[in-house]
This record gives structure tokens, C-alpha cells and sequence, in this order.
């Protein structure tokens, strides 16, 4: 790894590089092997055990609607699933898509979740819809959606309901938050560009920057604008900006990317073209990629290209190099892949690699 020899980047190495990076698990409850869809909410069960063995440090279950290959809509639960199942990982969502529900009644669930596990709850949240345009009119129906506008100023509400500090003229000050006698989750905003970095600063909340959403640019200038803007409150006391990158681990490069395919076949349908369908078997995907037009070949290849895929050394040097590139000490890692044999393996050799321990 180069390192250059200028003042403030000596200071970066000695408070970023030479800390050993920690891994977490950012989990999509993908549906493998052709098998029926609730399949994949045990296959989140079974996986995050094991990574709970190997010593990865989080464990965050993602949200998505109707939206075929994926089986979780619901990360409330499956927080408090994994958490049951596992032993001493964090564990929390991401995130809950706020916009589609009461702040209030988030604080009220993860409140709970953080009174059956103390100390290990993360609270995730984000602005996306994490489905098609049906599905948020029938989450919020008969009420109107709540608009999009509107999330700074949902997700500043959550904040104080969860710390019990609500400026003195909200009108909700009196409303309180059961259990009372536990404490709070540690709360993080999710972003795949800089639209919520500066939010996340000011309201004192952790930032995750993912890497694995689109292939535009996400410069290093979005996680310092966060650290600029961070201001202390009862969840942190200081930054911490947190990245997510997809990452598949494999005997080669070769054998990654086609593991790969499936995934990257799926989104070239779900974003170029607005289908989702099951993910294809990576023969299938190949196959099919092959008969896609020419722009969307080479948004498949751009998208293969922004994954970090290769043995299970070549990855976790390249999640180091970005690690340092950011400043940051802990990259959540995502993959998703017709087998589950493949994504159980991946993160194994990943962190035993990466000397991870318990």
C-alpha cells in the first residue's frame, strides 16, 4: 500500500492505516438457488452466525418491496431475528426507508429491539423507496405519502424521540418512548452520493457511504463534507463515516465475475429497464447478456467493474486501499449471488483473510 509522504497523510496513517480494518455485513436477504422466496430470510439466519463465528463486527439487514429476488420488507424484524440467532455481533438495519413510515413508531420498535439486546442495536435509515412507485402508494394508503422533502426533518424528529431531546416548541415534546429504562440504538444515515452527508453531520448521526448503488463517482470530498459538518450529540460524541462496496471472494478474478453475473444481469434489467425478475444462474445471466443491446452491455461492464472481486487477498488489499483513500476504519461488505454456497464462502475466506476474530 503507498502512503505519501505528506504531513496530514503521515497523521492518516497513523489514526486510519495502521488500525486494522473492521468488516461488517450488509445483508439483501437475496432468494438463491431458484428456491421459494421466503428461503432467503433463513438464509439471512444461517449466514449471519456465521459471520457472528468469524468475527465480522455488524450485521445490517437492507429493505426492499416487491421487488422479485430479494425477501426482506421488513428489517424491524429481521433485526430482532438475527440478533436472537447470533451471539455478540451488532446488529441493525439498512436501513428502514423512513419516508414511509411515523418516526415516532421507528423509535418505538427500535427502542424495543435495544431493550432485548443492549448495547448491539444499529439503527439505519435512508430516503429511498426500496421498491416501484404501486408499492409506495399502497404502503401509505389510504393516507398520502409522506413527501420526500420532508425526510430531514423526519429523520431530525427520530433523533430526538430516540434521545429524549425534542426542541422545547415540537409539538410532540410530551410524547414519550417506551421502554424508557433502556438506552438508545446508535443511529446512521445511509447515502450513495453526498445528499445526506451534510444531514448526517449536523444531526450528529453515523454516515454510510455505498459504494455498491449505480456506478457514478463518489468522490472522497462527500465523507470530509460529513466530517465538517458532524456536530456531537448523545448518539456520537464523534464522526464516523462507514462505506458499503460490494465484494465477492472467489478462487480468481475470473470465477468472482462469474459468480458476479447474476447480480450484475439483474441490475442491468432492474435499473436500465425498471424489470425485476429472480436472479439467473450465472450460465443463464452470461448467456443473456449476450443478447443485450450494446449500451447495456457496457452498463454491464460497468457495473462488474465498480464491484471489488478477486481472491479473497486481492479484495481485501483493495478494501484496504479504499479504506485509506476515504478515511475511514470499517467497510461494510454486500454480495449477492444465485448460490448461497458461493455468498457463504466469499465471506468466509474474506474474513479469514482479513485474521478477523471474535
Amino acid at each position: 500500500m503507498i502512503v505519501s509522504s505528506k504531513p496530514f497523510i503521515d497523521f492518516e496513517r497513523v489514526f486510519f492505516v495502521d488500525k486494522p480494518l473492521k468488516l461488517s455485513v450488509l445483508d439483501q436477504s437475496p432468494i438463491h438457488d431458484d428456491q421459494p422466496d421466503s428461503s432467503g430470510l433463513f438464509s439471512t439466519i444461517e449466514l449471519s452466525k456465521s459471520c457472528d463465528e468469524w468475527g465480522y463486527h455488524r450485521y445490517w439487514l437492507a429493505e426492499h418491496h416487491d421487488t422479485p429476488g430479494y425477501a426482506s420488507p421488513s428489517p424491524e424484524i429481521m433485526v430482532g431475528q438475527v440478533a436472537n440467532a447470533t451471539k455478540r455481533i451488532r446488529v441493525g438495519s439498512g436501513g428502514v426507508m423512513l419516508p414511509h413510515y411515523s418516526a415516532f413508531k421507528v423509535a418505538e420498535t427500535f427502542k424495543v429491539l435495544e431493550a432485548f439486546n443492549p448495547g448491539r442495536i444499529d439503527l439505519g435509515i435512508g430516503r429511498a423507496p426500496g421498491g416501484n412507485p404501486l408499492f409506495s402508494e399502497a404502503i401509505s394508503a389510504p393516507r398520502a405519502q409522506i413527501p420526500a422533502e420532508y425526510y430531514p426533518q423526519q429523520a431530525a424528529d427520530l433523533i430526538g424521540y430516540l434521545n429524549g431531546n425534542l426542541p422545547d416548541n415540537h409539538p410532540y415534546k410530551q410524547a414519550n418512548i417506551y421502554p424508557r429504562d433502556v438506552g438508545s440504538p446508535d443511529i446512521w444515515m445511509l447515502g450513495s452520493s453526498d445528499g445526506s452527508a451534510e444531514m448526517a453531520g449536523q444531526l450528529g448521526a453515523g454516515f454510510v457511504l455505498a459504494l455498491f448503488i449505480g456506478t457514478h463517482d463518489r468522490p472522497v470530498e462527500i465523507i470530509e463534507r460529513y466530517r465538517r459538518a458532524f456536530v456531537p450529540n448523545a448518539t456520537f460524541e464523534e464522526a464516523h463515516p462507514m462505506l458499503a462496496a460490494a465484494v465477492i471472494c472467489a478462487g480468481s478474478k475470473e470465477e468472482a465475475e462469474w459468480i458476479a453475473s447474476s447480480h450484475t444481469y439483474w441490475k442491468v434489467q432492474a435499473f436500465r429497464h425498471g424489470r425485476r425478475d429472480g436472479l439467473l444462474a450465472p450460465e443463464k445471466a452470461l448467456d443473456a447478456r449476450k443478447k443485450l443491446s450494446l449500451s447495456d452491455q457496457a452498463y454491464y461492464d460497468e457495473t462488474l467493474a465498480s464491484m471489488v472481486l478477486g481472491t479473497p487477498e486481492s479484495c481485501y488489499e483493495e478494501l484496504n486501499e479504499i479504506a485509506t483513500r476515504y478515511r475511514v476504519n470499517e467497510i461494510m461488505v454486500v454480495n449477492v449471488t444465485h448460490k448461497f454456497s458461493d455468498r457463504k464462502k466469499s465471506y468466509q475466506m474474506l474474513a479469514e483473510v482479513a485474521g478477523l476474530t471474535v
